[in-house]
């Protein structure tokens, strides 16, 4: 019989994780909070390493069918003047794509696929804590209810029961002094028709990426614009819709001709306001039977578009680890020694800009634009700041195209 586990939270990395343990020959079940899953949220980035763990779980067709494959990455300063491009995904040498995708979408292309599967998703099932014992874990649920497994494992959000047990002390998230407002618009294709562009510097910034491509030329495109300000964030909600005429006009002079940013402001149907804020690394993930992944384990700030792809890689890695161990303690304590040291460097790595680094350097340098880029910064100094980066994430091209597979 399969051994049961349970996962504490039904979005990308908990429905991974699902699909990974699985494949795996586990049986999970899976404790949404929420009464009924519907496609929220806006765009986010798939890189190339969560795209081939999701394709290794045989979905690569259908992110293909859904997503946008990225091709370039452009950084250029709040005056258009191009920084840095780099290609992107399979252009970039990588064995698999890099996609833009819907937040949405992506959740419930994953949870229809585990109903597929016969993976056990309940909705309206919110884990409060849990207790464990020498021969499995029993989740406490919202309304008295309790769910009992061999393991469980929180990926249940910045919000964790299940971080809370680790950090019964940490209170709200930690805030960064910016503020996001997201949304899509339907717009002309700009550039390649697939390019992402990250614009400003740290105080101000702007960037976008296609989701989805639409006929005539159009798509449908995502963008995500960032300020410093005094204001203080509630408690994060992807639902909570702002009033564009707050910020729009910081922004009126960011029309470079190929991207025109104050009409995609304007064109969008509904604008979402968002803290960006992420929480310490914890000294600890794991107790026994017991374990998180995703933003419960690792929220980080939205930079280098790692969020959701790290939530995936944990997933892999966790499913692994536990079908190589012979104990699910010994699995679970592996899965943490694979996983957290490098999360903990990388949200570390995201509150020093990442590698959005460069573009406040070169503001830093050239407030008032720049005549010839090379005078500002070097290509050295680019090519760097990018390549390191991307060992640090996991997905340097030649160590991603040569490393083992994760699946068991």
């Amino acid at each position: 019989m399969a051994t049961p586990i349970l996962i504490a939270g039904g979005g990308i990395g908990g429905l991974t994780a699902a699909l990974s343990l699985k494949a795996a020959g586990f049986a999970p079940r899976v404790l949404e909070a929420t009464r009924e899953v519907r496609p929220l949220g806006v765009g986010i980035n798939l890189l190339p390493h969560a795209v081939r763990e999701l394709t290794e779980l045989g979905l690569g067709e259908k992110l293909a069918a859904t997503g946008v494959a990225t091709k370039e990455l452009r950084y250029v300063s709040a005056h258009g003047q191009e920084i840095w491009r780099e290609d992107r995904g399979l252009a970039a040498g990588y064995r698999w794509p890099q996609y833009s995708i819907h937040r949405g979408e992506l959740q419930m292309l994953l949870l229809a696929e585990a109903r597929a599967r016969g993976i056990e998703v309940e909705t309206g099932q919110r884990v409060t804590g849990f207790a464990q014992d020498a021969e499995g874990v029993t989740a406490q649920l919202a309304g008295g209810g309790t769910a009992r497994a061999a393991a469980l494992i929180g990926a249940d959000g910045i919000h964790s029961a299940i971080r809370g047990y680790f950090a019964p002390d940490e209170g709200l998230p930690r805030w960064s002094g910016a503020m996001l407002w997201r949304a899509t618009t339907i717009a002309p294709a700009y550039l390649t028709g697939a390019t992402m562009v990250q614009a400003g510097h740290h105080a101000q910034k702007f960037v976008c990426y296609p989701i989805r491509q639409l006929p005539d030329g159009m798509a449908v495109i995502n963008w995500i614009a960032e300020m410093r300000t005094q204001a203080a964030p509630g408690r994060e909600d992807w639902n909570r819709e702002i009033d564009r005429n707050l910020f729009l006009p910081h922004f009126e002079g960011w029309n470079w001709g190929w991207l025109d940013v104050p009409g995609l402001i304007r064109g969008a149907e509904r604008v979402y306001e968002f803290p960006m804020v992420d929480r310490d690394p914890l000294p600890r993930w794991t107790e026994g039977r017991v374990t998180q992944l995703g933003d419960a384990a690792h929220p980080m700030y939205p930079i280098g578009s790692n969020g959701a792809s790290q939530a995936v890689l944990d997933a892999r890695q966790l499913a692994l680890h536990l079908a190589r161990a012979a104990r699910i303690e010994e699995g679970l304590a592996a899965y943490e020694e694979a996983r957290r040291p490098p999360t903990a460097k990388l949200t570390l790595a995201n509150r020093d800009l990442g590698p959005d680094l460069v573009l406040e350097e070169v503001h830093r340098r050239a407030p008032d634009g720049f005549q010839a880029l090379h005078d500002v910064i070097s290509h050295e100094e680019l090519a760097g700041t990018a390549a390191r980066y991307k060992k640090l994430a996991g997905f340097d091209p030649a160590l991603l195209n040569a490393r083992e597979s994760w699946s068991p």
